[in-house]
């Protein structure tokens, strides 16, 4: 149940006159009372002796009985009251009780304190309806509204466990502005996905995912197809800015705009030039490295890069100051944005929906540091100008690699946002892994069925030489990856490793040591990526499946590649 109060108005019947009224694209069905201060006022959509006048008269009443001097400038409350999709149908007289607890709560009428101020409850949809009511109480006086968004949120929560209904995590203020219902419409009227605002906001922070400056950043706007309205000063330095879908008018058939500010707080032009600010100021040891170029071996290199960003990123999230930390989740979103605009089809929804719900985890009211996150903001910007990557080979099996490692930075994530108390910001980062899980399945399958392929065509010494390193080097671990299908992938990569003249044992601990396993489905797999990033090896080898090359350390024991079942034997 989403509560919201609307900004405040001062003409009572306009407001009636569109709650009563069809909707801007006529989605207002059955406009109804349901509620009101004293159960008998008129309703104007049920009564037809009732008008929208004799009603708007009524609520104003105590108005216009005080002096003018004394009047609100503004004493029209509006507040909406919205259920999830998922919700069943509430009826009438439970919309009425809904609407008479959310009125005490904010403190517009109670009735234990007698005197309160008039107010009417409108239902013209299934799911929400709206309160209106006039700021001047029975008595003359004014109601007390301070904190009255957080206590209608309260409300909701409680109302939500006694109805049966969705249980929503109580906000904190950054989340980016829902669709309305009339934008909800006519979205469904035009056969979009999402509303305008939601692509708009997608697009966006796309645009911004690695940019370096405004004119990078409104070049990538304009490459994407929208429109764009600058807000300029006299003086001619750029304040604003606003974006249109070329194809979404309004009832005089003009494009409909959106400030930044509106997609996102975050997406208003002072946040995002931040991001920019912060790095060319930034003095940690980190920035006086040179920043690096766009990764040059295209959208694999590109995706090696976000891996490695990505490791790194999660041990900052995990023990780093809390506005470090911050600035590396911000810049996590700007990553996921990052791949899921160059991703292949077949993982290209995945990512997307894992980025579109990141997005609201990637604020709180914990104010981010920016500069920390270069290494990120940089992967991102790669990510972008490495082009997109193909479903297959290095391109693919790179795509895994770093949806893995992108996997536990997320992860990270809801363990900090849960400890500061961000239960939206949680949900939303949980979310987004689910999404990132399901296209890390998609992306890994190929890459790591060549790998497997190649673990199980090792011969017995080879394979038990690599059981061997394992249980030396992970003795808890062991058993448990040994009864893993990834074990053969694992195995084949220890001995790419040995083979690349690394010391294949040291990196089987270390990849382990850094980081807990506890929350992944398959440690095999996990430990496959960290080593064949770690030891710069490549991320497919389908074309090495069978060939002499997979077999080069089997011919140094003088050994012929071993059977199905000797594989099997080689395990114990």
């Amino acid at each position: 149940m989403i509560p919201r109060i609307q900004k405040r108005g001062q003409r009572t019947l306009g407001l009636l006159y569109y709650l009563y009224g069809p909707g801007k694209y006529e989605e207002h069905t059955d406009p109804h009372l349901v509620a009101s201060w004293d159960n008998n006022a008129p309703d104007p959509g049920r009564d037809e002796t009732a008008t929208l006048k004799q009603l708007q008269q009524l609520l104003d009443q105590p108005v216009e009985n005080i002096d003018a001097s004394e009047r609100p400038k503004k004493h029209v409350w509006h507040l909406s009251v919205r259920n999830a999709v998922e919700d069943r149908i509430l009826t009438d007289e439970e919309w009425g009780e809904i609407a008479r607890r959310m009125v005490a709560a904010a403190g517009i009428d109670d009735p234990e304190q007698g005197a309160g101020c008039r107010w009417a409850a409108v239902r013209h949809a299934d799911d929400h309806i709206h309160i209106v009511a006039t700021l001047v109480r029975e008595d003359g006086y004014k109601p007390d509204l301070d904190h009255d968004a957080a206590r209608v949120q309260a409300q909701a929560r409680a109302l939500e466990a006694e109805l049966g209904l969705r249980r929503l995590n109580k906000g904190d203020g950054t989340a980016a502005q829902r669709p309305t219902s009339a934008e909800r419409h006519k979205a469904q009227r035009q056969g979009r996905e999402r509303t305008a605002r939601e692509e708009l906001r997608e697009t966006v922070r796309r645009a911004v995912a690695g940019a370096t400056s405004e004119e990078e950043f409104f070049d990538r706007l304009a490459a994407a197809g929208l429109l764009i309205r600058k807000r300029v000063a006299p003086s001619g330095d750029l304040l604003g800015y606003k974006v249109a879908l070329p194809d979404d008018r309004n009832k005089d058939d003009e494009p409909v705009f959106y400030p930044g500010a509106r997609l996102a707080p975050d997406l208003s032009l002072p946040r995002i030039r931040e991001r920019w600010s912060a790095d060319a100021h930034d003095q940690s040891p980190a920035a006086t490295e040179p920043v690096s170029r766009p990764a040059p071996g295209g959208p694999a290199a590109a995706r090696r890069q976000a891996a490695s960003a990505a490791w790194t990123a999660v041990l900052v999230v995990e023990h780093g100051d809390d506005a470090v930390a911050a600035a590396y989740i911000a810049a996590a979103g700007e990553v996921l944005d990052a791949l899921a605009k160059t991703s292949a089809a077949h993982t290209r929804r995945e990512l997307r929906e894992a980025a579109f719900a990141f997005e609201r985890a990637s604020r709180s009211h914990v104010r981010a540091e920016r500069g920390h996150d270069r290494a990120l903001r940089q992967a991102a910007r790669d990510l972008v100008h490495g082009g997109p990557a193909l479903g297959r080979g290095e391109d693919g099996a790179s795509t895994a690699m770093a949806i893995d490692m992108l996997f536990f930075l997320i992860t990270a994530a809801v363990h900090w946002h849960a400890k500061k108390g961000h239960a939206q910001q949680a949900a939303a980062a949980r979310q987004a892994a689910e999404h990132l899980r399901t296209a890390y399945q998609t992306a890994a399958a190929q890459p790591l069925g060549a790998l497997y392929q190649r673990g199980r065509h090792l011969g017995r010494p080879l394979l038990q030489q690599q059981t061997t390193r394992l249980r030396e080097a992970l003795p808890e671990l062991a058993e448990q990856i040994l009864a893993e299908p990834g074990w053969y992938a694992l195995a084949a990569t220890l001995a790419d490793a040995e083979n690349a003249g690394h010391d294949a044992t040291a990196l089987l601990a270390d990849a382990a040591e850094r980081r807990e396993l506890d929350t992944a489905e398959s440690v095999s797999d996990v430990l496959v990526w960290r080593l064949r990033r770690t030891a710069d090896l490549p991320a497919d080898t389908s074309d090495m499946v069978n060939s002499h090359t997979a077999q080069t350390p089997t011919r140094r024991t003088g050994q012929r590649p071993a059977g199905r079942s000797e594989s099997r034997r080689g395990r114990s």
